[in-house]
């Protein structure tokens, strides 16, 4: 019996055990790896690298914790790039599981940008993150085509209050900013149908910059978006957040992944053609007894 008829007979659990082991040690082995960067991607990081203090972006985190691994590190590496520019973030989730997500990234970041930091040459002074003058978290509310539609007459519409209960009015950063007119882009992060509704109800009726934050599976149904110009940058999965770690000169957890996961998929590779040409060599053995 040769190698690929023993391969034919193996007990999966064996793949599965060999998978995890190379999962293991490539995250015990501290290495590089060297990233492409996609033009989707580079659009999306140059357009806010690009904004000036005090310009405001809307950041929608439309995700549940199931994709928190892919969508996670994306979030991280935008509010701390806008937040180390002195942009103002308006956030909104509105996905239920989503306010809790959002108030634990403004945390990390806000403690993060307390440190002075130097990212791409370009030394930032570390400074204080204040509720209602640097972001708006507007929440959670249901029926997100409702929302996103009311959102381009008036945020106070479907939020009078933010998360934390405080009158909009109230908030020194709102004053002045009723819609989407004031924001100089939308980034939707969504593991779902929310994607499709922002680009029909929102940027396909208000004509905001619209960029997208998706999970791998997701990508390639939304670049027809992109070559139509109804959105100007596309991250995907764990690589998109990855590239946008590595241009943002701010590794995290996406570029600690890709180290995993080019190993593993290259293990699990191996394996399928190894196990293709055991069926081959199987079947022609079969015919010729």
């Amino acid at each position: 019996m040769n190698i690929f008829d023993r391969l034919m007979t193996l007990d999966r659990r064996w793949v599965f055990l060999f998978v995890a082991l190379v999962c293991v040690i490539t995250y015990a082995i501290p290495f590089t790896i060297k990233l492409n960067k996609s033009p989707e991607v580079k659009a999306v990081y140059n357009f806010i690298d690009t904004l000036k203090p005090n310009d405001v972006i809307f950041v929608a985190v439309d995700y549940d914790p199931s994709s928190l691994a892919e969508l996670h590190p994306m979030f991280y590496a935008i509010v701390e790039q806008a937040f180390r520019k002195h942009l103002k973030v308006i956030f909104s989730a509105l996905s239920q599981n989503g306010p809790a997500m959002v108030d634990q990234v403004i945390k990390a970041v806000a403690d993060s940008v307390k440190q002075d930091g130097t990212y791409n040459g370009v030394f930032y002074k570390g400074r204080q993150i204040e509720d209602g003058v640097d972001y708006t978290f507007l929440g959670y509310k249901p029926y997100p085509a409702l929302i996103i539609l009311a959102m381009g007459q008036d945020f106070r519409i479907p939020f009078p209050t933010d998360y934390y209960g405080k009158p909009l009015d109230s908030l020194p950063m709102m004053r002045n900013i009723r819609n989407y007119d004031q924001v100089k882009c939308v980034v939707e992060l969504s593991s779902g149908s929310s994607s499709d509704m922002w680009i029909t109800y929102g940027q396909s009726r208000y004509n905001f910059p619209l960029a997208l934050g998706l999970t791998g599976v997701m990508s390639a149904d939304y670049y027809p978006y992109l070559n139509s110009g109804q959105v100007f940058g596309i991250m995907g999965g764990l690589l998109g957040a990855a590239q946008y770690e590595a241009l943002a000169d701010n590794p995290g957890e996406a570029l600690d992944g890709m180290r995993i996961q080019v190993y593993a998929h290259l293990v699990i590779i191996i394996f399928i053609i190894m196990g293709n040409i055991g069926f081959i060599l199987a079947r022609r053995k079969a015919r010729k007894g």
